[in-house]
């Protein structure tokens, strides 16, 4: 996966637009210095995250390597978070979009890129 716009789904669900990255530099930047995010940030190779820098809140998803969830928290700006030991990836979309997706520890994911 590169960093580019993918379908997250659930099942047949699509749940939201969301850019995947990989590269240390942009999971080092994630959200920070955005105003908003409308969709879902997926950082590759990923066991924790900050909000240091952020200007919202953000639901915060850590997934196993097969995008299944583990955990799930939200966090506040300028915290940093704790790395989950079987967490391969973590995803972030601004805080309220995992209830408003009804997103759940064990569900399964899927990443699909955009057409």
């Amino acid at each position: 996966m590169t960093e580019t716009s993918w379908w997250l789904l659930r099942g047949d669900e699509v749940l939201a637009t969301a850019e995947v990255v990989g590269s240390l530099a942009a999971r080092s930047k994630g959200l920070v210095g955005r105003e908003r995010f409308d969709g879902a940030l997926v950082l590759r190779r990923a066991s924790a995250v900050h909000t240091l820098g952020m200007r919202f809140a953000v639901d915060v998803a850590f997934l196993d390597g097969e995008l299944v969830v583990l955990d799930l928290c939200t966090m506040a700006p300028w915290r940093l978070g704790l790395p989950r030991w079987r967490a391969r990836h973590v995803l972030e979309a601004e805080a309220g979009a995992f209830e408003r997706w009804n997103l759940r520890r064990g569900d399964q994911l899927e990443l699909r890129q955009v057409p």
